[in-house]
């Protein structure tokens, strides 16, 4: 178990998931376990790429629903090997696509597991399409509850919102 924050991690092979990952719900959980699965069929590590703190609480200042300890916590007890917390501040935020494809080729990806909604770059300029050009892309289906709705941060702010403690643990799925 490792955890590498703003440092340099260089691996020959390996099979990443990236995404803010606040609450490490259960369609974080599909992400993240994807690249697991990937990674012992490619018998190379596998990698969770992750911010600190999430950049929609950076941006619009919504609740953080996982400390960042608690975070890497859990995305541990899925089986991953490594986990890179980058600082999400001011100066990553301005940071073009280009920069984060050089930095994730220093991981030397056979592939890259993702949702299908990943943003990333300066004003949000890079997208699944962009990562393609350089990467095998895994794209995770978006994950549904038993009612229907899709499983989301967002999703879970609110019913935590709405004082519905027991249907935001739920869609948690810890």
């Amino acid at each position: 178990m490792q955890t590498i924050k703003d440092g340099v991690l260089t691996l020959k092979g390996s099979v990443i998931a990236i995404g803010a990952f606040d609450g490490v719900h259960k369609g974080h959980q599909a992400v993240i376990r994807q690249a697991v699965e990937k990674s012992l069929f490619h018998q190379v590590p596998s990698v969770v790429y992750t911010f600190d703190p999430p950049p929609r609480h950076f941006f619009k200042g919504v609740q953080i629903l996982t400390p960042i300890q608690e975070k890497v916590s859990r995305i541990y007890k899925l089986g991953v090997d490594y986990v890179i917390v980058a600082s999400f501040d001011e100066w990553y935020a301005t940071r073009p696509p280009k920069d984060f494809i050089c930095e994730l080729s220093m991981l030397n990806p056979v592939e890259v597991s993702i949702g299908s909604d990943f943003r990333f770059g300066k004003n949000r300029e890079g997208d699944v399409e962009f990562l393609k050009k350089y990467f095998q892309i895994n794209e995770t289906l978006p994950v549904y509850c038993n009612g229907g709705e899709l499983i989301s941060s967002s999703r879970i702010r609110q019913l935590i919102s709405e004082g519905d403690f027991q249907q935001s643990y739920s869609l948690l799925g810890w």
